[in-house]
């Protein structure tokens, strides 16, 4: 498992989007993190057992983890006060329609837990009832109950799995609660009471205001770091959250973020320039006008494979015609960026220079 801080990267369907292994490997990758909804709609958890599992098929190396498919299931709901018109909660699971052909389709927490069995990756999730933003405290609360008594049963059906198949997957279980102290510090005192390999703080990147996501965490990560374990914080990853958490004792973050900036031509870069707000301070758009004629490179100190070669100028030509080569080598940079982000801020944890580095970034601790 991690123990060091680490940003993974999303591959949601088995691949980081126009990257190879390969790749990964080359820009300081340590792992990445899979979708067990989609890979379950397609191609099938039990096909991708056969292949030899997730490393196999994706001829991936490195670690792998897969979340239990809940966000997916349950974001296909329309409204904050249970089902939507796409999924039905029960006591048992959650049924919904698959996005792709309109099956009806039964998820488990034994169900979820198998099916990342059959992925095989070195990481998995227990299954979780991740609440919308806004949720109101009586269905807030009623989730929440419903989560703890899931991940008991995540628990089981992966311990029993692990031995049946002499396997040695790590299971997170995940803190729920919406945005109200009482319910988060309860579920994080239930979740660190139980026998996980590490701990997951859900529900924190769902449409809520950036300050309620930071106040929530706050909550809950004393308890997290009392257990010595693993904490994994789960589709967080701006430049200023790896300096936020990573300072604050998280040991890995996953988000899309950097793919799909890069496949609308956002680049991530440090402008040293401290008028700019954080939003803004470290991001900007390849297809401005006034990068056509541009011969630098995306970021000046960056050492990645696009900025070793490739100018502003020709990044700008390959957006404008649209052409696949664009994505490829702005996806590369962005992860570097954040990886290297995160070595830089690994080195400063240990040489004790970490709040120095802090205050250089974002010009605040």
């Amino acid at each position: 498992m991690l123990k060091e801080p680490t940003f993974v990267p999303v591959g949601t369907q088995a691949t980081v989007k126009s990257l190879t292994p390969e790749d990964l490997k080359a820009i300081g990758v340590e792992i990445f993190f899979c979708n067990t909804y989609h890979l379950y709609l397609r191609p099938g958890d039990k096909a991708i057992k056969k292949f030899g599992g997730l490393h196999k098929f994706t001829r991936w190396d490195g670690q792998l983890i897969t979340d239990s498919g809940g966000f997916q299931v349950f974001s296909l709901g329309k409204d904050h006060n249970g089902a939507g018109s796409l999924i039905k909660i029960s006591e048992d699971g959650v049924e919904f329609r698959s996005h792709l052909d309109g099956a009806l389709h039964f998820f488990t927490p034994e169900k979820s837990i198998q099916i990342q069995h059959n992925l095989g990756a070195d990481n998995i999730i227990a299954f979780d009832e991740c609440t919308p933003y806004p949720a109101t405290k009586e269905y807030a609360q009623q989730a929440l109950d419903r989560t703890h008594r899931w991940a008991v049963r995540s628990l089981i059906e992966h311990k029993k799995l692990n031995k049946k198949l002499n396997q040695d997957l790590k299971l997170y279980g995940v803190i729920q609660g919406s945005y109200y102290k009482d319910l988060r510090q309860q579920s994080a005192e239930f979740i660190c009471s139980q026998d996980f390999d590490g701990i997951a703080i859900g529900g924190v990147s769902v449409g809520e205001p950036k300050d309620k996501m930071r106040q929530a965490v706050e909550w809950v990560l004393p308890y997290a770091l009392k257990t010595g374990k693993p904490i994994h914080l789960l589709g967080v990853g701006e430049v200023d959250d790896l300096f936020d958490f990573f300072g604050q004792g998280i040991t890995s973050m996953d988000c899309t973020l950097p793919t799909r900036m890069a496949r609308g031509g956002q680049f991530l870069h440090r402008t040293g320039n401290a008028k700019f707000n954080l939003k803004n301070r470290f991001k900007d758009q390849i297809m401005h006008i006034k990068y056509k004629n541009d011969q630098t490179t995306l970021d000046k100190d960056c050492q990645c494979p696009t900025c070793q070669k490739y100018d502003k100028a020709y990044i700008h030509h390959l957006f404008k015609t649209q052409e696949l080569l664009g994505y490829r080598l702005m996806s590369l940079h962005n992860i570097y960026f954040m990886t290297h982000t995160t070595q830089l801020i690994r080195n400063a944890l240990k040489d004790g220079t970490f709040e120095k580095l802090k205050i250089d970034w974002l010009g605040r601790l």
